[in-house]
């Protein structure tokens, strides 16, 4: 856990690694918001959330100036391990901490979802994948912001068989994301009509060397081959089915979670082709692209936004205006009144235009299928994707009735 201290971005507000809160006076402390942002600052999730979470949730702060309170940032690496995440949720709540950002690795999402609703404190969920969220472990006190694996199944798996890839085999991270991903992709495959052939789990984290899981599933012959991982293990095994031959061989890769700089660590000669299912694309519109240019001098290596990177912004940005609306000590009290005042208001933002926040926790906005291009279709840096098909909001998430929330009201 990265403990050491340090200024990050000007402008606004602080940011800092801490696992032990500076002290505030009470004057200060009453009058201070502070958003711990929780993620995985050094692991194979790092490019994907880390670091431009961070920035992104800063330059939300920093644009939505002052309106009479102080906002403080900090952030602190999860490790991926459910048992770090929730001792550190622990001790940022009771130092004062008044909202956790971010939590991508869906065990560990799952673990602090629990504490931030012991504990009534709001927890804003951008960078975990799984739909339990939002269905039998939603909470009061909590948000699931920017996607979810049924999002990313139905977009992508359905429309995979719809184009001939009606036989699948899952390569399947061996957590609660990987299974939840799987679930729900081959739920989509089974009620379009297709099969799935079998699937192989990988353990999490730890897994480099994917190839006795890829022979595994050549010799299955799938149509497709559904990656229900992330981040440096999709990358992983996109570029060994490459050096394989895999598609070649007339088998389809579906990265089932893949972001844009997962794109830029594989190359377009071995992504070229892949299809997966974003709802940002730093280069979809003018509000995406405005956003773009504003957060990019304060990415790592000038790194373009990808959807979590954009949901840490669009997120802190609309609990800030939660807690103008409602005042600094209501807000303090509890955790769930935030989170009900912020499901109350509509959301508007570059990143994802007009949205809304349902009663279980979900946050509601389009999905979009895109394909990797080819190199010769790229015209410069950062051209990655070319647009399939768009899901509008209200079809892009599970219906709130079939999620098995307590919180929704038949």
């Amino acid at each position: 856990m990265d403990i050491g201290r340090r200024a990050l971005l000007a402008s606004g507000a602080t940011a800092v690694a801490a696992t032990t809160l500076p002290r505030l006076s009470r004057a200060q402390a009453a009058n201070t918001i502070r958003i711990g942002v929780m993620n995985d600052m050094s692991g194979l999730y790092k490019d994907n959330t880390g670091p431009g979470s961070v920035a992104s949730a800063q330059l939300a702060v920093s644009e939505f100036g002052q309106h009479g309170f102080d906002v403080e940032v900090i952030f602190a690496d999860h490790q991926n391990r459910p048992d770090v995440g929730v001792n550190l949720a622990r001790q940022w709540y009771d130092q004062g901490v008044d909202m956790i950002l971010d939590v991508p690795t869906s065990s560990v999402a799952l673990a602090v979802n629990q504490v931030a609703r012991e504990k009534n404190k709001a927890c804003i969920n951008v960078g975990a994948a799984t739909s339990d969220l939002t269905g039998s472990q939603c909470a009061p006190t909590m948000i699931h912001w920017a996607f979810d694996t049924w999002m990313l199944a139905r977009s992508t798996g359905g429309a995979m068989v719809k184009t001939g890839g009606d036989t699948w085999f899952f390569i399947t991270a061996d957590y609660a994301f990987g299974h939840a991903l799987e679930r729900d992709t081959a739920l989509f495959v089974r009620a379009a009509g297709g099969n799935v052939l079998g699937s192989v789990r990988t353990p999490f984290p730890g897994t480099s060397d994917f190839s006795a899981f890829l022979l595994q599933a050549q010799a299955a012959r799938p149509k497709v081959l559904g990656l229900a991982n992330a981040g440096a293990d999709t990358v992983n095994c996109v570029k060994q089915a490459a050096e394989f031959g895999i598609t070649r061989r007339g088998t389809k890769l579906a990265a089932l979670l893949m972001v844009i700089g997962d794109v830029h660590s594989i190359g377009l000669n071995a992504a070229q082709g892949l299809v997966c299912t974003e709802s940002f694309y730093w280069d979809l519109n003018d509000g995406t692209r405005s956003f773009t240019r504003r957060v990019l001098p304060r990415m790592p290596n000038m790194q373009r936004p990808n959807q979590i990177h954009a949901g840490c912004y669009s997120a802190t940005l609309h609990y800030l205006k939660a807690i103008a609306e409602m005042g600094v000590a209501e807000s303090k009290r509890s955790g769930t009144e935030v989170v009900s005042r912020m499901k109350a208001m509509p959301t508007d933002d570059h990143c994802f235009g007009q949205g809304q926040i349902r009663q279980d926790g979900r946050k509601i906005h389009p999905s979009y299928l895109f394909e990797v291009k080819a190199p010769s279709e790229s015209q410069g840096p950062w051209d990655y994707y070319k647009l399939l098909q768009d899901t509008p909001a209200e079809e892009a998430f599970r219906p709130m009735n079939d999620g098995g929330c307590p919180l929704v009201r038949s």
